[in-house]
């Protein structure tokens, strides 16, 4: 785990220069609670129950990000994909997942679960149309930056490994609302493999697990090697 983190650090130095994190990049601290669309997702009690692997379903489908100013951080994610040959065939999943998170001074961000992360995927046109498994991922976001909406205020702008922003995330509040920040239940630890996922560049802590959007090795390979870094693997 901590080569293949020391390795995505290196990915985005080589794919971004040194950030100054001065007020024209971050006019607030990233500290606190953070959400998108109509922040009806907020980490925290009121989304995830890791003790019961449950999940309390919000309004509306969003994300939330919460960092302490120690290095903490949690995630909930509530989103669902619709199938354009079957209509009717849509897929839902609540994500939650937290852990550790370094702000590297080439402008990226590595967040390390603490491996009891987990999500929930309803597909009714699946053989297993309902199911919870393990999450826990090494997340890579090459960029991030907080700029003053004149509606909104606040605002974060995380990117993910190939530079895709996602949906902006609004403060909530500048305590983070966080569920505590340590292993919160009992998984059991097998091989450790990589892979990719929409959301950023990751590390697979849980092989043979089922996996929703998953890609195969080749995509991080893919990445990796465009910057010269491929040897690394080797």
């Amino acid at each position: 785990m901590m080569i293949f983190t020391s390795l995505l650090l290196l990915l985005a130095t080589s794919a971004h220069g040194q950030t100054v994190y001065d007020a024209a990049h971050n006019i607030t601290a990233i500290t606190g609670t953070w959400s998108s669309g109509s922040q009806n997702v907020i980490t925290g009690a009121g989304f995830a129950t890791p003790s019961q692997e449950a999940f309390t379903y919000p309004k509306t489908t969003g994300m939330s990000y919460s960092f302490t100013a120690d290095g903490y951080y949690e995630i909930a994610r509530y989103r669902m994909t619709s199938n354009g040959t079957v209509p009717t065939c849509i897929t839902g999943v609540m994500n939650w997942s937290h852990g550790t998170y370094v702000l590297a001074s080439n402008g990226s961000i590595v967040m390390t679960p603490f491996g009891d992360g987990y999500q929930q995927i309803q597909d009714p046109c699946a053989a297993i149309s309902n199911f919870i498994e393990n999450y826990n991922y090494t997340e890579l976001y090459v960029l991030w930056n907080i700029y003053q909406d004149p509606v909104k205020g606040y605002t974060l702008q995380l990117y993910q490994f190939d530079g895709t922003p996602l949906p902006p995330q609004y403060l909530v509040s500048t305590s983070p609302n966080m569920l505590p920040t340590q292993a919160l239940r009992n998984v059991s630890t097998s091989t450790t493999t990589t892979t990719t996922v929409q959301n950023a560049a990751v590390v697979n802590a849980n092989a043979g697990e089922r996996r929703w959007e998953a890609a195969s090795v080749t995509g991080l390979l893919t990445v990796i090697s465009g910057f010269g870094l491929v040897s690394l693997l080797l």
